[in-house]
C-alpha cells in the first residue's frame, strides 16, 4: 500500500500516514471550498462571541480578523493554494489563519467541530444562493407580465390531451406560466425560512462545556434563532432535501414551458419564433433552427430531479449524529443550485424576445371548433338541458367537419336545423373574440380580466 506523510488533522491519533488514494477519496476541499466565504463568515461571529465570553483577548480577535481579511482576498483573487492535505475547506482555512497570526488561528475552533461548522457553512451558502434563485424567478416573472401584456387580445387554441379545446388569449397562458412560478416563489421563501436555524454550538454532537452565547452568534449571523437539539443540529439535512425539492418542482414547471415552446416554434405549430440567439443550427441540414435553449432546460429538469433522489436516499439510512456519508451532500446541492440559477436566467434573457405569431395562432383556433363549448351554453341559458345541447353541438361539429367549415361558417338556418331555439345572436358566441370576451369571471381568459391579473401580479412581485 503506498502511503504519503502529510500534517492530517488526526496525525496524533494514527501510526500510519493516510494511504495517498484514501487521502484524494475522502477529502472535501476540491468542491467544497466554493463556501469559503461563507466559512470565513462564520468563523468571524464565532470569533466575535468568543472574545466576548472571555476565550479570545482582543488582539486575539483583531488578528484574527486581519488574517480571516487576508484569506478572504487570495481566495477572491484566486491567489490561495489549497491542499487536499488538510481535507476540507474549514480546515484549509484555519491551516493559512495560523500561518498568518499563530496561536490564534488555533484558538479559534473552540467550542466548535467541523460538524456544526460544515452544518453552518451550508445553511449560508444555500440563503444566499436562494437569493440569487429568487432574484432571476423575478426576472423571469417579470418577462412573462410584459409579454402577456402585449399578447393580452392574442387569441390562441387552448389545449387539453393536446387537442384544441376552447379558445384562450396568448396572455392568458403566459399568465398560467407566471403562476406556477408564484408558486415556486413561495416553496423557496418558505424553504429559507426553516434553513435560517443556526447550528453552530453543537459541537461535535453533545454541544459543549464552553459557556458560549449562542444567540449573539445566530444575530451576528442572521439567523433568526440557534437550533434546538445538538444530536440534530450537526445531523440534519431537511433543508437541503427541501431546497432539492423545491428545486425540482421549478425545473418541472421549466421543463413544461420548454416543452411548449418547442412545439410551438415547429413548422407543425408555428405559433413562436424563438430568436436565433438561443437557437442553433443543424451540422448537415441547413434550413433547421433548433431551439437549443429550451431543450437543454428540459433535459435538465432530470438532472435536479436526480439530486433529490440522491440526497433522499443519502439519508435514508443514518443513525444520529454525523456520518461522513453526509460529505455526499454538497456536490449535488452545489449543482442544483448552479442549474437552477442557470436556467432561470436562460429563460428571463429569452422570453422578451420570443415572437407570438398572432395570425397563425387565430387560424389554429378557428380550425379545432374551439366555440362549440360556447354554443353548448348557449343553448342551456335557452332552457336546455347541457347533455341535449352537448348532442346537439356533436351534430353541428359533424357537419362542420364534412363541409370542412368551423361552427361560425355554418348558416343560420343549418345551424336551426339541429334546434329551434338557436338564434341570430348565436354569432355574437360563436366567434373567437366573443367566446374569451364572455369569460370574464376571475381566473378567466378575458382579455380585460388578464390585464387585470397583471396588473395585480406586478404588485405581488415588486410591493
Amino acid at each position: 500500500m503506498t502511503t504519503v506523510n502529510s500534517e492530517k488533522l488526526s496525525s496524533a491519533r494514527f501510526a500510519e500516514a493516510t494511504d495517498a488514494f484514501v487521502e484524494e477519496f475522502t477529502a472535501s476541499v476540491n468542491f467544497d471550498q466554493r463556501m469559503a466565504q461563507q466559512d470565513i463568515q462564520g468563523s468571524l461571529a464565532h470569533a466575535a462571541m468568543l472574545c466576548k465570553i472571555g476565550i479570545l483577548t482582543e488582539q486575539e480577535l483583531a488578528d484574527i480578523r486581519n488574517g480571516l481579511a487576508q484569506i478572504s482576498g487570495e481566495i477572491t483573487r484566486g491567489e490561495f493554494v489549497w491542499s487536499v492535505k488538510q481535507e476540507d475547506v474549514h480546515m484549509n482555512i484555519e491551516a493559512r489563519l495560523t500561518d498568518l497570526i499563530g496561536i490564534a488561528g488555533k484558538k479559534l475552533h473552540t467550542g466548535r467541530s467541523r460538524n456544526d461548522q460544515v452544518a453552518t457553512d451550508i445553511r449560508l451558502y444555500l440563503r444566499d444562493e436562494i437569493g440569487n434563485i429568487l432574484g432571476q424567478l423575478q426576472r423571469l416573472q417579470l418577462a412573462l407580465l410584459d409579454k402577456a401584456e402585449q399578447e393580452a387580445d392574442t387569441i390562441m387554441p387552448g389545449f387539453t390531451h393536446l387537442q384544441v379545446a376552447q379558445p384562450v388569449t396568448f396572455g392568458h397562458h403566459l399568465m398560467a406560466w407566471f403562476e406556477m412560478l408564484s408558486r415556486d416563489r413561495e416553496r423557496f421563501l418558505d424553504c429559507a425560512k426553516r434553513l435560517n436555524v443556526m447550528p453552530l454550538g453543537a459541537a461535535a454532537l453533545a454541544g459543549t462545556s464552553y459557556p458560549l452565547d449562542r444567540f449573539m452568534t445566530a444575530e451576528l449571523l442572521g439567523f433568526s434563532r440557534p437550533s434546538n437539539n445538538s444530536l440534530d443540529s450537526v445531523s440534519d439535512r431537511d433543508f437541503a432535501i427541501e431546497f432539492a425539492a423545491a428545486g425540482s418542482v421549478l425545473m418541472m414547471h421549466l421543463s413544461r414551458f420548454s416543452e411548449e415552446l418547442v412545439l410551438w416554434a415547429s413548422a407543425q405549430f408555428d405559433f413562436i419564433d424563438i430568436p436565433d440567439a438561443f437557437c442553433t443550427g443543424s451540422s448537415i441540414m441547413p434550413q433547421k433552427k433548433n431551439p437549443d435553449v429550451p431543450e437543454l432546460v428540459r433535459g435538465k429538469s432530470g438532472r435536479v430531479a436526480g439530486h433529490l433522489i440522491s440526497l433522499l436516499m443519502l439519508m435514508k439510512s443514518q443513525p444520529l449524529a454525523y456520518n461522513k456519508d453526509n460529505q455526499e451532500d454538497k456536490e449535488p446541492l452545489f449543482d442544483t443550485a448552479d442549474t437552477l440559477v442557470n436556467c432561470l436566467r436562460a429563460f428571463a434573457d429569452m422570453m422578451p424576445h420570443v415572437k407570438a405569431k398572432r395570425e397563425n395562432m387565430y387560424q389554429s383556433a378557428k380550425r379545432g371548433f374551439a366555440t362549440a363549448t360556447d354554443l353548448a351554453d348557449y343553448l342551456v341559458r335557452k332552457g336546455m338541458a347541457f347533455r341535449d345541447a352537448h348532442e346537439v353541438v356533436g351534430q353541428a361539429v359533424r357537419l362542420g367537419l364534412n363541409s370542412g367549415r368551423d361552427l361560425s361558417e355554418l348558416t343560420l338556418a343549418e345551424l336551426q336545423g339541429f334546434s329551434a331555439a338557436i338564434g341570430a345572436d348565436v354569432f355574437d358566441i360563436l366567434s373567437l373574440e366573443g367566446s374569451v370576451a364572455a369569460r370574464s369571471l376571475i381566473g378567466g381568459t378575458a382579455p380585460e380580466t388578464v390585464r387585470k391579473a397583471i396588473c395585480e401580479a406586478r404588485h405581488q412581485i415588486t410591493g
